[in-house]
């Protein structure tokens, strides 16, 4: 039976191809990590939603995993919200069965955590702010200020990471190398706001190993972050690397990576 479908412009992997993926994704990093000197469980795999169907990203659920990102706020309600439902449904049948319970690794999380990793415009922040645990994406001040005062109006505190555009592409958003400590210092005056790194993207390439440098240069950013006095033990997060170069991000020093199309499959042109 093929495991594979082609639908509209994406290749869907079914659910076998959809497990061995993320078997291989989550075995190649364990060995990156354990390559630069970590154990597997220090580095978190971000399982990017944007080429996925639903039905996949229930299966990947169901498989255990909980952390999802998402790049676009529309995208981001929607299926926020059908897998909230789900797993709503989930545990209403679970509670109303008759029959032993399952092992608990064959049941689906109680939750899941939503990362924002898209680029965010202040009129979407109230959209964004109820639905994620982490906002990869916050590209300048004025950004930081409305999660803040919108994060106070719900009285609570929203972990973010700064984007550095440390590859310096026209194409990529993020503030400049330079400016990472200053704006640090400026968000660790807004008590809505918790800063917990650093986030940045490498050039797409065909070699992972183009990405070193970049990668290289951003875990430097953060280790100066981390120890100036904008830092402190809450910034121990530096997000970086995606599914064609997340290893050699890891080797670089990245404790969270977000990976897409490695695990959910590649797009296909249009026919």
């Amino acid at each position: 039976m093929a495991t594979t479908q082609t639908v509209g412009s994406r290749q869907i992997k079914g659910p076998k191809k959809l497990r061995d993926a993320y078997r291989e994704v989550i075995g190649r990093i364990a060995e990156a990590a354990v390559r630069s000197g970590r154990q597997p469980d220090q580095v978190l795999c971000v399982a990017v939603t944007k080429t996925a169907s639903p039905d996949q990203i229930r299966s990947l659920v169901e498989m255990g995993h909980i952390d999802l990102g998402e790049s676009r706020v529309q995208q981001l309600t929607q299926r926020a919200a059908s897998i909230e439902e789900f797993l709503s449904r989930k545990r209403t049948l679970s509670g109303a069965a008759t029959k032993p319970a399952s092992p608990p690794d064959a049941l689906p999380p109680e939750k899941v955590r939503w990362h924002m990793i898209g680029h965010l415009q202040r009129n979407k922040v109230k959209q964004v702010l109820p639905l994620v645990q982490l906002i990869h994406s916050v590209d300048s001040l004025r950004l930081a200020e409305e999660i803040h005062n919108y994060a106070a109006r719900q009285d609570r505190v929203m972990d973010i990471l700064i984007q550095v555009n440390t590859s310096g592409e026209v194409s990529k958003q993020g503030i400049t190398p330079p400016a990472v400590i200053h704006m640090a210092d400026q968000i660790n005056t807004m008590l809505h706001l918790r800063l917990r790194g650093v986030m940045s993207m490498a050039p797409r390439s065909e070699n992972p190993e183009d990405a070193r440098p970049i990668f290289s240069r951003t875990a430097e950013l953060f280790h100066e972050l981390r120890t100036s006095s904008a830092g402190g033990p809450d910034c121990n997060i530096l997000s970086m690397g995606m599914s064609d170069d997340f290893e050699v991000a890891i080797e670089e020093g990245a404790n969270i990576v977000r990976v897409g199309r490695a695990i959910f499959g590649e797009s296909v042109p249009p026919d």
